[in-house]
């Protein structure tokens, strides 16, 4: 049977419900919203004289709950278009409404009766065939569909998001005995392709994978907190990034999540388990003690962490879980914590941790990895199938960078095991047997291809066909050259893929010599070209600590060398002969953004953060950004009709001298970054392989460079009016004297210089422009001040 999700209907508007909504929309999917009946007016609504029967009264919960989706930072909407896509209404009036829609999943609260109360409901109007699920975070998915008509039992399973859903990965498809398995094995595509999920099956079992093990390594690290004297500032300053965990680490991530929640996920699988394993999902009395006062992190105001303003800005002060008094936050610094620092890789910086007996921060991270691995592999059969599952929910659950059994062989199995049996610890009987069948590890690499431990020998993984894993591909394939910046590399099919690898794959002289050399291979031997990673991010910029050391010698000779160069290489790109697909994704800034613009199309990943920020050091761009901004919005304007020079001139200004950076690739597209032909990648881990499609597509269809035209500027009545927008800027006190000195020379740049409004100039007379702004920003004092600022702090310096 031939399948596709056209509409959805989300039932419940809370914060999960409205961010699926939300998601949905984001991939095109229309979607109906729904939400109870409100039971008493509120004040507006009596002000206005309405009742109780009023539709917009009865529709009022997910109405408001639609607005909200605007307010919410991270935004859960790409673009805010995509409100439009959701409509709304309630549970009362609307439910016939799902007979028009392809997939209904249900939010509501999680109580076991009143979900089955709403699939009753949803069983009266659902079409046959329509699909079913729940989003619940760990009530029996079996237990929901008892009643209910055999069709609804086929197509029913569940389908749990993690929050927020437009930014957590991981998608847990759980069916039941009666789930059709055609029905499972669509939703698995459907999420990996259409919604741009990881996607693991889960068995129906007390929260699923992640949740279950999240939730048992975080009760676990309180227990050995509060057991070994340890501060929450201490556990979370060494269960962060040090570990390959997210920045929020233990307990900021529990005052993110709500503590309310996370103690409900908690006591649902204490409910659910019993002896060693019941007593380690019993929330701790303090934990209690802060529910009962409100303290229920982020949302309250205040939680394990309170931030109170003081004499220098704002103080972060930790809870004292004995005395629930607020205390100066601590950082636990050991010898062990500051060699794992100079270690390379999360692996190897776990390995020194944990093997640091006697330390204090090597003491408390074995103490909670221990029982985690062993947890993790006493589940294996229950909560999943295989170790890559359980792996792959941690990590795009929960942030994790390794997963559990990653981690094990991080570690290392047998020395590891060794060390936990001397310890009294029951390691689980498989977990012994592989080691005695000589078997070292519980994955292994061989040939570009990964294997995994499973039921005595190792199985080959499976991974979709539009995953292309380039540390696996350049195994198989090798390189064809590389330098310290790039590497040129065969993709296969007559494609070829380009590589940044310098640190945080800034731009350097070694990556413009790595394109040069990548676009002379293409042309000979390829039929095109994709740029793309798999690092961070695509791309941050320039190298900046190596032009600001260059300014400070006033060595501006070998600058105006490198920027010619970069803006040649540049050129060279968007007049090759064989097309060329960027693939950006993450940060797009600077140079990043000047590499997309002259590429023959730029396949992006829907979370991608794309903008010429180069104003924020001082500097505009340099590397042909500003011409090839104005050049693709030109480009995009309706054809036959006149040219607003001015208005095109005006918004590239704004966006440049504004720094505007999308936060989404569709976003992107209203800038003006990309155009209709450019694609959007919802799943990420599918951009490479769907930037070589492209490459071939174009390929295929007999793809011609583009043609070398004269390009019309605004000339000097077009640079008044920039200038004019700056200085009323500076006289609102929102510009500074250096800033409008910057806006001036980018005014002058995309106007063209002092020419008649209209004159059709060439490519390299705008360069010219830029370079010359560029070199003269980058030697002001001011300028440098900000580039040092950048580099040392990260952020803006306002001079």
């Amino acid at each position: 049977m031939e399948r596709n999700i056209k509409r959805a209907a989300v039932l419940g508007s809370g914060v999960m419900g409205a961010g699926i909504a939300a998601h949905l929309a984001n991939v095109g999917i229309p979607t109906l919203m729904l939400d109870i009946v409100p039971r008493d007016l509120n004040d507006v609504e009596k002000k206005k004289g309405l009742t109780l029967e009023d539709p917009a009264v009865r529709n009022r919960i997910a109405s408001e709950n639609k607005k909200k989706l605007l307010k919410q930072k991270p935004s859960p909407l790409t673009s805010k278009k995509n409100l439009d896509l959701i409509s709304v209404g309630n549970m009362e009036d609307h439910m016939e409404k799902l007979g028009e829609v392809d997939w209904i999943i249900e939010v509501v609260v999680e109580n076991l009766d009143i979900k089955k109360k709403v699939f009753e409901q949803v069983d009266r109007f659902r079409k046959e065939g329509t699909i079913v699920s729940s989003n619940t975070s760990g009530i029996s998915i079996e237990k929901m569909a008892e009643g209910r008509s055999e069709d609804f039992r086929k197509h029913f399973l569940g389908t749990h998001f993690f929050n927020p859903p437009r930014y957590l990965k991981l998608l847990e498809v759980i069916p039941t005995k009666d789930t059709d398995p055609e029905v499972v094995a669509f939703m698995k595509r459907f999420g990996e392709d259409v919604l741009g999920k990881g996607v693991v099956e889960a068995k129906d079992t007390p929260n699923f994978i992640a949740n279950r093990i999240g939730t048992y390594g975080l009760l676990v690290t309180v227990q050995k907190m509060l057991e070994n004297g340890y501060s929450i500032g201490e556990v979370d300053s060494v269960t962060g990034p040090l570990i390959g965990r997210p920045k929020s680490a233990t307990f900021r991530t529990l005052d993110v999540v709500g503590l309310d929640t996370f103690i409900h996920v908690a006591n649902n699988v204490y409910e659910q388990v019993e002896g060693q394993e019941k007593e380690v999902f019993a929330v701790p009395e303090f934990m209690k003690k802060m529910q009962e006062k409100g303290w229920l992190g982020q949302k309250a105001g205040q939680g394990f962490f309170l931030k109170k303003k003081g004499e220098k800005g704002s103080v972060i002060y930790e809870l004292n879980p004995a005395t629930l008094e607020y205390e100066e936050r601590k950082k636990l610094k050991t010898k062990a914590t500051e060699m794992a620092k100079q270690e390379k890789g999360t692996k190897r910086k776990i390995k020194a941790l944990v093997s640091a007996k006697g330390d204090r921060a090597g003491d408390l991270l074995w103490s909670i990895f221990k029982p985690v691995l062993i947890y993790s592999a006493d589940l294996l059969g229950e909560i999943a199938d295989d170790i890559p599952a359980i792996d792959r929910a941690m990590k795009w659950g929960f942030g994790w960078e390794l997963g559990p059994f990653e981690s094990w062989d991080a570690i290392g199995v047998r020395s590891s095991v060794e060390r936990m049996k001397e310890e009294g610890e029951q390691v689980p009987e498989w977990v012994e047997e592989m080691l005695a069948r000589g078997y070292e590890s519980f994955y292994k690499k061989e040939n570009g291809k990964l294997y995994f431990y499973h039921d005595g020998h190792y199985r080959e993984q499976v991974l979709n066909p539009k995953e292309i894993h380039l540390k696996l591909w350049k195994e198989t394939s090798g390189v064809i050259k590389k330098n310290s910046g790039a590497s040129l590399i065969d993709l296969g099919d007559d494609v070829a893929l380009l590589e940044f690898h310098s640190q945080n794959n800034a731009i350097g002289l070694d990556v413009i010599q790595m394109i040069n050399e990548s676009l002379e291979e293409v042309k000979h031997n390829f039929r095109g070209l994709v740029i793309g990673n798999q690092g961070k991010n695509f791309c941050v910029g320039a190298n900046l600590a190596l032009m600001l050391m260059e300014a400070q010698d006033q060595n501006f000779f070998e600058l105006e060398l490198v920027v010619k160069q970069f803006q040649q290489a540049m050129m060279n790109l968007k007049y090759s002969e064989k097309p060329v697909v960027a693939a950006p994704f993450g940060m797009t800034l600077g140079g990043g953004t000047e590499v997309c613009l002259p590429s023959s199309a730029i396949q992006a990943s829907q979370e991608t953060y794309m903008g010429l920020v180069e104003v924020g050091v001082g500097l505009i761009p340099g590397g042909g950004g500003n011409k090839e901004l104005y050049m693709k919005q030109l480009e995009g304007l309706p054809k036959g009709i006149d040219l607003d020079l001015t208005k095109v001139a005006n918004d590239v200004f704004e966006k440049i001298a504004t720094a505007k950076v999308s936060t989404s690739a569709q976003e992107a597209r209203e800038y003006g970054f990309l155009n209709d032909q450019d694609a959007i990648s919802v799943n990420g881990d599918h951009l490479i392989h769907d930037a070589k499609q492209k490459v071939l597509a174009l390929s295929q269809t007999g793809y011609q460079p583009p043609r070398r035209e004269k390009v019309p500027v605004v000339g000097e009545p077009g640079y008044a009016a920039m200038l004019l927008g700056a200085k009323s800027m500076g006289f609102g006190g929102y510009a500074s004297e250096h800033d409008l000195k910057i806006a001036e020379k980018l005014a002058f740049v995309i106007a063209g210089g002092r020419l008649k409004e209209g004159t059709l100039v060439d490519e390299q007379y705008l360069l010219d422009l830029e370079r010359e702004a560029f070199l003269s920003l980058i030697g002001e004092p001011k300028t440098q001040q900000r580039m040092q600022h950048m580099l040392l702090k990260g952020k803006p310096l306002r001079n």
